[in-house]
């Protein structure tokens, strides 16, 4: 590209709360001239006509149609992560805009986090730390206890690329899997993490000693475990969630972990995020809530990068989208 003006793209901001990590820049900016909202706004006129991509990370910069109508050059919107439920994909594509994602390079940390969650919850980590380190225990009680994993069902709800990587990891531990899905699995995927398919999620809430949810949110999924579904679970059960915090009615759950309907929950998310600070769920102690890093370890964050960079190449050279998502 020696000669030749690079491409310029739009970004939030750099750093900051939602800004390109710093210490991406060096290979982004070989490859496009990347233009932040704040500059955009203050030189419209020149710059409007000048941007060719969206660079989306972690939902920012928010497009909307009064930008998609400011931007007539406009061809690709590279959004990092799997979950596309902050696009408009049919307003988008009525521009002409092609739309990609990250999906595979987040599906192996956050399976990580599901397990992690998953074992955190069953063997009180959290509330164990705090009683090591608070300055008033006087000792460790010896009826302190938690529950099995290995030999322990667990119920995955949405087996894609990241359920399938949960109960792989599961089966590690022994784990019994059942799984529901828009499509059941081949059987010989089934077969190599040992996974029984349930037709019904009923059938599989009711068997499950753990619950844990790697759907996309869609209107189908839109609080999908509401209160009839936490009563359908066993009072021993625990409900983890790595997928997005609206395909749980959250007040449904409050109520189900308070009356003991539930044993247990884990949740990498939450709506919002995060919960205002007097939020129920903060109080109780059968509770653990992560700030929404499913995907958040350094490399995996690079390979975003990377896909989100390569996607944008290929759309302003002409040539398939990596990961396009259709309409």
């Amino acid at each position: 590209m020696e000669g030749q003006e690079l491409p310029y793209v739009l970004i939030d901001s750099i750093g900051e709360r939602y800004g390109v990590y710093v210490d991406h820049l060096g290979f982004l900016k070989k490859r496009f001239h990347l233009i932040t909202m704040k500059e955009y706004l203050e030189n419209k006129t020149f710059l409007s006509k000048k941007i060719r991509a969206i660079y989306m990370w972690y939902h920012r910069p928010a497009i909307n149609e009064e930008l998609l109508q400011s931007l007539p050059n406009l061809k690709v919107v590279a959004s990092s992560g799997v979950g596309i439920d902050h696009l408009d994909l049919k307003l988008i594509s009525s521009y002409g805009v092609k739309v990609s994602n990250t999906p595979f390079a987040v599906s192996t940390d956050t399976a990580d986090m599901g397990m992690a969650l998953l074992l955190a919850s069953a063997r009180r980590l959290v509330e164990g730390h705090e009683m090591a380190v608070s300055p008033d225990t006087e000792y460790f009680p010896a009826d302190w206890l938690g529950v099995e994993v290995s030999g322990a069902t667990l119920g995955i709800l949405g087996m894609g690329t990241i359920g399938y990587k949960v109960a792989e990891r599961a089966k590690a531990f022994e784990m019994k899997i059942l799984y529901h899905n828009r499509n059941q699995r081949k059987k010989e995927e089934e077969s190599a993490v040992g996974a029984v398919y349930c037709k019904k999620i009923d059938d599989l809430l009711q068997q499950s000693d753990f619950v844990l949810l790697a759907v996309t949110l869609t209107p189908q999924t839109h609080k999908l475990i509401g209160k009839r579904e936490l009563e359908l679970m066993k009072p021993t059960a625990t409900l983890i969630n790595i997928s997005r915090g609206l395909v749980v009615d959250q007040d449904a759950l409050v109520e189900a972990l308070q009356n003991k309907v539930i044993k247990a929950a884990a949740l990498d998310v939450t709506y919002p995020e995060p919960l205002p600070r007097d939020h129920p769920l903060l109080k109780l102690k059968n509770v653990i809530i992560t700030p929404h890093v499913g995907s958040a370890t350094k490399k995996t964050r690079w390979v975003m990068m990377e896909e989100m960079a390569e996607s944008i190449e290929a759309g302003l050279a002409g040539l398939p989208v990596p990961r396009e998502v259709l309409p």
